[in-house]
């Protein structure tokens, strides 16, 4: 038996034997742990979950030992996801601190900041959010004005942030805010953390079209920020900004998520579609023949998906990919909005479920999830925007 036949073997063992029963379901709305106090799951057996594999390092199963993870090679990370997907399990432990700051911090951060901000990030002690997008700079994010005024040892935030997700549950946000308002557009722009508890940051939850309130806006007056929180270098956030996003997108942590977390998997049916059609069909579960081709290339395009960002991780010198990237946002984006306009094609009049005893609760979930959705090919980076990459740094072509 090879070492990685022992580990595959050693490693479904544990699995069996320590994943509780209700972490092997689908994913529940409010059950999810992503860091932090804040927020708590309604199962207590998320935090049995949660505690039992970051004590083995595989929440963030492919960072050093030192900073909480397990220091897993990538051939073992992928058996360790096999092993994860064949009995269903949940993720562990989600949010922007695994999949975002974390390997950001890796690349970026100073060994004290790696130590600080990596092994409590790894045990799901603090909540993330993330300051982009302002009032007046969404799409154009270089066009943020929001100013930290060098004093010294520190600096001074003032300014504003929008669509920030979570923030009225996060301990510490990752922003980027401009250092110095004289140089070009894309320079001048710096990227620190601080502590949500500062003085002077408040937040202010924005209702959604489907009754959730998962965006903020935050305001800064006078936030004093130690210049020990600036990662990377001065003026040079851009940088260390874009990087971030790829991260997000893909790279290991994305990867261990696509079928299981996200985007991807919150949008899942309870039941399978082909079953779908036989509940809600009036022809005795035949569905019209175009919607049973669509449902086919709605499930190869997952398909597709998940199998190009497997390959791209492993292709890639480094973690995670470069402007590629910019493909699993596009195509994730185009996915998640045709998959819930289906599943409203297949559940008709009961697919646009408010409230009431007329409809089941997962009527109404997918109908709110329906309507958030409409949003996803703007958040985190608008279709266009992704396109305009993809055509400059992937491909090749001329401006």
């Amino acid at each position: 038996m090879t070492d990685l036949q022992q580990f595959r073997a050693d490693t479904r063992a544990w699995l069996d034997e320590n994943c509780p029963p209700s972490m092997r379901t689908r994913m529940v709305a409010g059950e999810d742990v992503g860091g932090g106090s804040k927020r708590r799951s309604s199962n207590p057996e998320a935090y049995l979950w949660l505690e039992r594999m970051a004590a083995r390092g595989w929440t963030v199963p492919t960072w050093p030992q030192e900073y909480g993870g397990a220091g897993l090679s990538k051939e073992e990370f992928v058996v360790l996801l096999d092993e994860l997907q064949r009995i269903q399990a949940r993720p562990p432990l989600g949010g922007m601190g695994v999949s975002m700051i974390g390997p950001t911090l890796l690349e970026y951060g100073t060994e004290e900041q790696k130590l600080e901000h990596l092994p409590a990030i790894a045990r799901g002690e603090v909540a993330w959010c993330q300051g982009y997008s302002e009032p007046g700079a969404g799409s154009d994010l270089a066009g943020l004005q929001s100013y930290a005024e060098d004093q010294g040892d520190h600096f001074v935030l003032n300014g504003a942030k929008i669509w920030t997700s979570g923030a009225n549950y996060a301990d510490w946000m990752f922003c980027l805010v401009r250092t110095d308002r004289d140089a070009p557009k894309h320079e001048g722009i710096s990227f620190v953390v601080f502590s949500m508890d500062s003085a002077g940051v408040s937040t202010r939850p924005i209702e959604m079209i489907n009754g959730g309130s998962p965006f903020c806006q935050t305001f800064f007056d006078n936030v004093r920020i130690p210049k020990t929180n600036l990662i990377g270098k001065l003026n040079k956030g851009w940088t260390v900004g874009k990087r971030l996003l790829q991260h997000e997108r893909s790279g290991l942590a994305a990867l261990a998520s696509a079928d299981t977390a996200g985007p991807m998997q919150r949008i899942k049916p309870a039941l399978p579609m082909a079953q779908m059609l036989q509940q809600y069909s009036q022809e005795a579960g035949q569905g019209d023949a175009r919607l049973r081709r669509d449902l086919i290339d709605i499930e190869m395009l997952r398909r597709s998906f998940v199998l190009t960002q497997q390959r791209a991780v492993a292709e890639a010198e480094a973690d995670t990919p470069g402007a590629a990237t910019s493909i699993f946002k596009y195509v994730e984006a185009n996915y998640v909005k045709a998959q819930l306009e289906a599943q409203l094609r297949v559940r008709g009049t009961q697919g646009v479920g408010w409230q009431g005893e007329a409809f089941t609760d997962e009527e109404i979930s997918m109908c709110r999830l329906w309507l958030e959705a409409k949003s996803i090919s703007i958040a985190g980076g608008s279709n266009e925007v992704q396109l305009n990459i993809i055509a400059k740094r992937v491909l090749g072509l001329p401006d």
